[in-house]
């Protein structure tokens, strides 16, 4: 009797324990559904800020008009951010939305080297989606992100994937430094300009290019960081809007027989401040490292007697010509022919530089292969610098 009472409470017990787990792994299971993100809420809810970008480009020598594709997002009523190399060179821009909306669209301003650009619309959208700006520094490297875009011409394609990494080579643009989000998110040829979104359905990057050895997406992908086009496109005024360029280290420095480390100067824009102070640009291609650079440009020492031996002393220099008044005057220390020369550009009237003084698709060199030839740029990109 004894036996079988004492069996039949471990059986009891063993069948309760058991009851027990279940209801912990039903509980977890739960908790890790309700946790994961609900991507098809999301892209409901950020969908209608995405455009499927159409560009026409005169291509002279072949006697041809060529056409390109990417994508782009919505972040004021008449204002969407994209790829540089989408609509650089481009003679006419048309924006598709989501629910067959269409209209013509022109360049305010671009970057060649952070590949990102400013277009506005002609007429705003009736009832605009407006997608909102992340900090993409908050974002952490493993946690989940989707893209929307038009691979291959499909608009409103959605892929999910993670943030991978990070990637500065140390260039400068708008006196911000330039960093690109890595992803395992699938990318393709069309989705060029779209948004990389977290998971509050925030743009934390505009999709830029892909690492590549088949000439398809393998795996390796990124864009430019939201802080990257928010520091150096939408906010960037003055002396430090007019010019891109790559910071050189001090082991850099020592080998071209410049007494510091200092901003190399790659490209200048014509009628910004920079071009009126006598800047000049880069125009020797050469790779020292994995570093690419443009020889034979100026090298700023300093700005206002700010050092730029470091991206972060561009945050002072921004803020201290931010407090220039009208009409007043920048001091630029640039190391030029063996010798340190100063230069020296007025500030602009209001503190804010016209759109044609903005880095655009009309400067030099500040151009990048149409939408459409994009895994071209891309396998030229993975070759050279990775």
């Amino acid at each position: 009797m004894f036996g079988k009472n004492f069996s039949g409470n471990v059986i009891f017990s063993t069948r309760g324990a058991l009851s027990f787990l279940l209801v912990l792994l039903f509980a977890a299971a739960a908790s890790i559904a309700n946790a994961s993100p609900d991507f098809a809420e999301l892209y409901e809810r950020q969908s209608d800020s995405v455009v499927t970008i159409h560009t026409l480009s005169a291509n002279r020598e072949a006697r041809r008009v060529q056409q390109g594709i990417g994508s782009g997002v919505l972040i004021s009523e008449d204002e969407l951010l994209t790829a540089a190399h989408v609509v650089d060179g481009a003679s006419k821009i048309s924006v598709l939305f989501k629910d067959g909306y269409k209209v013509g669209a022109t360049v305010v301003a671009s970057l060649a080297a952070s590949d990102v650009a400013l277009i506005k619309l002609n007429k705003p959208h009736p009832s605009p989606s407006i997608a909102t700006l992340g900090d993409s520094d908050e974002t952490r490297v493993g946690s989940p992100v989707f893209i929307i875009g038009a691979p291959f011409g499909i608009s409103q394609t959605l892929s999910v994937g993670h943030l991978s990494g990070r990637l500065n080579r140390g260039e400068m643009a708008g006196g911000a430094p330039i960093e690109f989000l890595q992803t395992d998110t699938a990318i393709n040829t069309g989705n060029s300009g779209g948004p990389m979104f977290n998971t509050k359905g925030e743009v934390i990057g505009i999709v830029s290019f892909i690492m590549t050895k088949s000439g398809g997406f393998d795996g390796i992908g990124f864009a430019t960081s939201s802080n990257t086009a928010q520091q150096a496109l939408l906010e960037s005024t003055g002396i430090l809007a007019g010019f891109e360029g790559v910071m050189l280290t001090p082991e850099v420095a020592s080998l071209l027989n410049i007494p510091q480390a200092g901003l190399l100067v790659h490209r200048v824009v014509g009628e910004s401040l920079a071009a009126a102070a006598g800047l000049r640009a880069g125009s020797v291609p050469a790779v020292i490292g994995n570093q690419q650079l443009m020889l034979g440009g100026d090298v700023i020492l300093e700005i206002n007697g700010l050092v730029c031996e470091e991206p972060h002393d561009f945050r002072e220099i921004k803020e201290s010509t931010m407090q220039l008044h009208d009409g007043g005057a920048y001091s630029i220390k640039v190391f030029r022919d063996g010798e340190i020369t100063e230069l020296v550009a007025g500030a602009p009237i209001g503190g804010v530089l016209s759109e044609s003084s903005q880095l655009s698709p009309k400067s030099p060199k500040a151009s990048r292969l149409p939408a459409d030839s994009m895994s071209l740029v891309e396998e030229r990109e993975a070759n050279e610098v990775y």
